[in-house]
C-alpha cells in the first residue's frame, strides 16, 4: 500500500516543552504517534534542538566553562540529540538515521539527487531520517531560520504530502485576537499574502524562527503542491489529533 509521506518539523520549543532541557517524554510522545501511524504514513523528521541538547551537557563535560559559539554547541549537542531520539524510538520498534544538510546542498543538482536517493532508500527500509542543518559549518548568511526553511525545501525535494510544523501555539492567530486574551486560530488559508499581514515579529524562546519563517516554509511547500499544517507540538498526541481533525491548527492549502 502506498503510504502518505509526512515531513515533520520539530522546533526547539517543542522538543524542550518550553524548558531548558530536551524532553525525553516529548520525544517518546512523538515516537509513539509515529508507531501508531506507520501503517498509513511514512515520516521524515527535520529536527532542531542540537544547541538546546548541548546546554544540558556542556557544563558537565567542560568543567563549568561557558561556551558561547553556537557552532561549537551544535557540534556537542547533535550526538546527544540523536542518542535521545534513537533510545526512545528503538523502544517503540522504530529505527532512526541522521542526515545533516546545508543550504548549499539544495543549490547543486547532483547533491539534490543524492539527498533524495539516500532518504528514499532509508524510508523504503523503515528507517526514519532525522535531518538537521549542518550548524557546525553554517554561517549566519545561510541559516535556515530554526530549520523552517530547511523543512520546506526538504518537503519539496522529497515530494511530501503534508508538511507538519510543530510549534508552541495552536497555529497562526489573527492579529486582532492577539490584542485580547483569547487568541483565535486561522484554521484554513491558501492566500499567503493575507496570512503575512496577520503575523507579528515575535520569536520563540529557544528557536530562531517565528511565524515569518514558518510562512516562508509554507510558501516553498505550496509551490510544490504540498499542504502545510502549523500545529501545537506542546500538546500530547498533536500529530494524530491533527490528522483526525481533533485539534485546532492552521492548515495552509496548496491552492
Amino acid at each position: 500500500m502506498l503510504k502518505n509521506r509526512i515531513l515533520l518539523k520539530l522546533g526547539s520549543n517543542t522538543l524542550t516543552k518550553d524548558t531548558d532541557h530536551i524532553s525525553r517524554g516529548k520525544i517518546e510522545d512523538i515516537g509513539r504517534q509515529i508507531a501508531a501511524l506507520k501503517d498509513k504514513f511514512e515520516f521524515i523528521i527535520v529536527s532542531s534542538g542540537a544547541i538546546a541538547a548541548a546546554r544540558q551537557f556542556v557544563k558537565l563535560e567542560h568543567n563549568g566553562e561557558e561556551i558561547n559559539v553556537k557552532q561549537a554547541l551544535a557540534s556537542i549537542g547533535q550526538p546527544h540529540l540523536m542518542r535521545i531520539f534513537q533510545e526512545n524510538f528503538r523502544e517503540l520498534g522504530l529505527f532512526t538515521s541522521q542526515c545533516l544538510l546545508s543550504y548549499s546542498d539544495f543549490e547543486n543538482e547532483q547533491t539534490r539527487a543524492n539527498i533524495k536517493n539516500t532518504i528514499n532508500v532509508l524510508v523504503a527500509n523503515n528507517f526514519i531520517p532525522i535531518i538537521n542543518e549542518n550548524d557546525t559549518v553554517a554561517t549566519d548568511e545561510i541559516k535556515f531560520g530554526d530549520n523552517d526553511k530547511l523543512a520546506g525545501l526538504t518537503a519539496s525535494l522529497l515530494s511530501a504530502d503534508i508538511l507538519i510544523i510543530a510549534t508552541n501555539t495552536d497555529g497562526i492567530y489573527t492579529k486582532s485576537s492577539l490584542t485580547t486574551s483569547t487568541p483565535k486560530t486561522i484554521e484554513a488559508v491558501s492566500d499567503l499574502t493575507k496570512l503575512l499581514k496577520e503575523i507579528g515579529e515575535s520569536k520563540s524562546t529557544h528557536g530562531t524562527g517565528g511565524m515569518q519563517s514558518k510562512i516562508d516554509a509554507a510558501t516553498i511547500a505550496q509551490k510544490a503542491g504540498i499542504e502545510t499544517w502549523i500545529t501545537n507540538g506542546l500538546n500530547d498526541n498533536f500529530i494524530v489529533d491533527a490528522i483526525e481533525n481533533k485539534s485546532t491548527f492552521t492548515k495552509i492549502t496548496s491552492s
